[in-house]
């Protein structure tokens, strides 16, 4: 089966039926997995790195700092046994509402019956009392507001969450009538009110806490900054990341999760490393039918901005079936068509009972759609949109693509210490892979030389079609033309061993030669 298919082409439909030729890389898009219960041994960890994962997701919603220190260590144990790089993400808890159940006994609630959320949590929860963590709700709701409360809100499913709607404000409680019938289980849910302004801090005195302490000792590669909703909760964010050692290098991703964040969009992707459109929390507050829409506007944005987009929520069923539903691989398959650079599993790794077969069979899938993306189309198109504003960089980084595309290269090879390179080379999504090699930089705090390095190579485990690899710290980024051949064969000697480059292949190379880019044809000999 040709590799790389046109969908608009009078293509044969029986040669869909045809088994996939295995490939030395994974799929392009990169699959990030939220580590919890149900994958935190090293084992699981391992064989989850070994089905794709290349980003482990902490989410703080739940969970000590101990026991994600737990599953850290586990993952740093993995990733030694397996020699495959891993970026570590933390996901913030934000202004995210929560009942509170301390018995952690199922509540039954009927359709048509009322509940009372009250801020007093002192009192017992009850199928008639729900007690939550916030005091303003009953200032920011009024009569007629919906109301979500769900288990992580992780499952749109309705056995496991409930609409209300507001009916009275009586002092600090809501009364609500209950639209359907279901039982919550379990110590927490999440609340969401639909499109309202929840008047609390992005980043939370919690999640400061989090960020300085584990944050810090395991040197985190993204922060996931959940209910983004101004451009100034990441400027926000970023000074407080920059007074903590050496999280200045840490990327913030701004999690799109509401209204408000969407109203905002523009100005937080131009202050944002990355943007995570959390479908979950947006298909509450948007109608059904206009989730796509965002989607596929967010994602284009994102893709001419150069910057990481990632899609969450996508094989929800897997949390409790080995096989996704036809609609969920079709929009994983759209996710990737669309131009995401990688899809993020939440309650279908953390608690799901397939964490492996959910990272391996949406990787399949991402695979799958990626033979016939359209590179050459999506090529032209975002040239054409960056017009005269490309800086030098940019200019280079595109013609590398251009030639690797022209003379069918096998890899483009990068050379780069910030990473940035890489990046650009990445936001005109070659159809070859691109090799990252990260050149490391000293630095001196005038008692001991360090290198850095390793956060830029772990950075781009997000970035589709980009595979870091660390360069030995005698190559360091002041380069002369010896150090550059030196690196270059052992970056090519890799590829030869690894098999991903062959005889009589061409590969592109990227990198700075003295002040200035340069982009080479090579063509390997036996």
């Amino acid at each position: 089966m040709n590799p790389h298919l046109n969908l608009e082409e009078n293509m044969r439909l029986a040669s869909v039926l045809e088994p996939s030729k295995p490939s030395f890389f994974p799929a392009r898009t990169k699959i990030v997995g939220t580590l919890g219960p149900q994958s935190r041994t090293v084992e699981i960890i391992t064989n989850c790195l070994k089905a794709g994962m290349s980003v482990a997701q902490f989410d703080f919603s739940w969970g000590d700092t101990e026991y994600h220190q737990e599953t850290l260590d586990n993952l740093k144990a993995a990733v030694k046994s397996t020699k495959k790089l891993c970026g570590v993400m933390l996901d913030t808890v934000g202004p995210e509402l929560q009942v509170i159940n301390k018995t952690e006994r199922p509540i039954s609630l009927q359709e048509d019956s009322f509940v009372v959320l009250t801020p007093d949590q002192d009192k017992e929860a009850t199928s008639s009392l729900l007690p939550i963590n916030f005091t303003g709700l009953s200032s920011a709701v009024k009569t007629g507001d919906t109301i979500f409360i769900g288990q992580y809100l992780f499952t749109g499913s309705e056995t496991t969450s409930v609409w209300l709607e507001v009916t009275e404000v009586n002092g600090e409680d809501v009364v609500c009538l209950v639209k359907n019938s279901t039982t919550l289980s379990g110590p927490l849910y999440t609340l969401h009110v639909s499109q309202i302004h929840i008047d609390l801090p992005t980043l939370t005195d919690k999640d400061k806490e989090v960020i300085s302490t584990w944050g810090v000792r395991n040197s985190i590669d993204i922060l996931s900054l959940s209910y983004t909703r101004h451009a100034e909760d990441v400027r926000h964010a970023r000074e407080f990341l920059s007074k903590l050692g050496d999280l200045y290098q840490t990327q913030i991703f701004a999690k799109i999760e509401n209204v408000e964040g969407l109203a905002h969009f523009d100005e937080i992707l131009e202050e944002a490393d990355g943007i995570i459109l959390s479908r979950g929390n947006l298909g509450i507050d948007l109608p059904p039918e206009k989730v796509f829409m965002f989607q596929k506007t967010a994602v284009f944005k994102c893709n001419m901005a150069g910057k990481p987009v990632v899609v969450t929520r996508v094989v929800d069923s897997m949390t409790e079936n080995l096989r996704p539903t036809r609609a969920e691989a079709t929009d994983v398959a759209n996710a990737v068509l669309d131009g995401s650079d990688a899809i993020l599993l939440g309650a279908e790794t953390l608690r799901g009972l397939y964490p492996v077969e959910t990272i391996s069979t949406v990787g399949k899938i991402c695979a799958e759609a990626e033979k016939v993306f359209n590179y050459d189309l999506y090529y032209k198109r975002t040239v054409k949109y960056a017009g005269d504003s490309m800086s030098h960089l940019e200019s280079i980084t595109s013609t590398a693509v251009r030639a690797a595309i022209k003379v069918k290269a096998s890899v483009i090879l990068c050379f780069t210490s910030t990473g940035r390179a890489a990046r650009l080379i990445a936001k005109y999504k070659p159809i070859t892979p691109v090799i990252s090699v990260v050149i490391p930089r000293v630095k001196t705090d005038q008692l001991r030389w360090t290198f850095t390095g390793a956060f830029e190579a772990r950075q781009s485990l997000i970035v589709r079609g980009v595979f870091p690899m660390l360069a030995d710290p005698q190559h360091q980024a002041e380069p002369t033309n010896a150090t550059n051949e030196s690196v270059l064969k052992v970056a090519l000697d890799h590829g030869k061993a690894a098999g991903f480059i062959k005889p009589h292949d061409r590969v592109v190379v990227c990198q700075k030669l003295g002040d200035s880019y340069v982009v080479k044809i090579l063509e390997l000999e036996d």
